[in-house]
């Protein structure tokens, strides 16, 4: 497998934006350095040029290097320099051939879109706030397979369109949160031959009212007569958990999403958690919390209701491994195009990690291991 090749060849495509005769480092060169010293754990640009000097021979193995390692002023001005949108195409074409690597079984290809704000990101002086970078991720092979920098005065829709764009979407299934849960996006969603699963909240205040009444009156008043299509508790972590999920498959039923394109499903998932007390005894809390949902996919009630729940693993396994492994909210690089490709640099290491089945334990484990052993770098690299 050529993973880490495939990935040089794709920046190949990136035009240097530096003058010519005041270049003195390959741009490749100064790109490959940055995704490996990321990958073993590089933060800020004093590290990656540290870990740099710290691997010369060994980056030397592959690497051309004929001005030697790049000072860590020389990474800071590139990667304020390299246009962001190019940067983010070249990743997403080398992001379509890491996902075809193997993926959990599934029933269906299952891809959850939501985004997620760089906190540290601002720059108060000049009146910039957080950036904010929508990603889409294939909850199968763990990989994220795009994403797309949102505008300092636009929102995620806007940018939905761009960031599907590329992608090989026939068949899929794309899951949003609320705010993304209205007719423009679905018809962007069917024109690439996907189905859709929107959360339904009171931003669509009619649809949203009906559906709970719907439900109340058939699922959780007494007496009701809808089943639940799924009924399961899990325990961890000193919570308890159940969640039912009702299915209405008459969507005629629902007058307010009579004219909703292609909807074939109406889902409505129960969560009753009770935390157990520290101090012994009963439980000290018990919550419940109802959320609907809105699809087009003609899968069984069960197999959307797996979906649902699988939504959160952009949370779990991207937005959270880069907060904690990346520490991404700590960040303080405030240059707007800076952040945004630095965010590419840790989608392409999380994406290299995670193909690497050699070795077990955590993404933060592997990555240390990365970053002391230059075999097992070798090994996620694929060279």
């Amino acid at each position: 497998m050529t993973i880490f090749k495939d990935l040089l060849t794709s920046f190949g495509q990136i035009a240097d934006p530096r003058q010519v005769h005041k270049t003195e480092y390959r741009l490749e060169d100064i790109l490959a350095i940055a995704v490996c010293a990321v990958l073993a754990g590089a933060e800020s640009y004093e590290d990656i040029a540290d870990y740099g000097d710290c691997k010369r021979e060994w980056l030397g193995q592959f690497l051309s290097l004929p001005n030697g390692i790049p000072s860590h002023d020389t990474f800071r001005r590139v990667f304020m320099l390299i246009d962001a949108e190019h940067f983010e195409a070249c990743f997403l074409g080398w992001a379509r051939a890491v996902s075809t690597l193997p993926a959990k079984e599934e029933a269906l290809s299952h891809i959850a879109i939501d985004g997620k704000t760089l906190r540290r990101s601002f720059d108060r002086r000049k009146g910039q706030s957080p950036l904010h970078v929508v990603s889409a991720f294939s909850t199968g092979s763990g990989v994220t397979l795009a994403q797309r920098v949102i505008g300092a005065k636009s929102g995620e829709t806007t940018v939905l369109a761009e960031l599907l764009e590329g992608l090989e979407l026939q068949g899929s299934l794309l899951s949003l949160d609320a705010l993304h849960c209205n007719k423009t996006t679905v018809e962007i969603i069917l024109a690439q031959g996907a189905d859709y699963l929107l959360a339904l909240k009171g931003n669509q205040k009619k649809a949203y009212r009906e559906v709970q009444g719907y439900f109340k009156q058939n699922a959780f008043d007494v007496p009701a007569n809808m089943r639940a299509i799924a009924d399961a508790f899990d325990e961890t972590h000193g919570r308890t958990v159940r969640r039912r999920v009702f299915a209405c498959e008459d969507v005629q039923a629902l007058t307010s999403l009579t004219d909703w394109p292609k909807l074939a499903q109406v889902l409505a998932v129960e969560t009753i958690s009770s935390l157990k007390n520290p101090q012994g005894g009963g439980p000290s809390k018990v919550t419940s919390d109802i959320r609907y949902f809105l699809t087009s996919a003609q899968a069984s009630s069960v197999v959307i209701a797996a979906a649902i729940r699988n939504h959160w693993a952009i949370e779990n396994s991207l937005h959270w491994v880069l907060d904690v492994g990346f520490r991404e909210d700590d960040s303080r690089i405030r240059d707007r195009n800076a952040a945004a490709n630095l965010s590419v640099l840790r989608k392409i290491a999380i994406n290299l990690v995670k193909a690497d089945t050699t070795k077990k334990g955590s993404i933060k484990r592997r990555r240390k291991t990365a970053g002391w052993n230059n075999d097992y770098m070798q090994k996620i690299i694929a060279l």
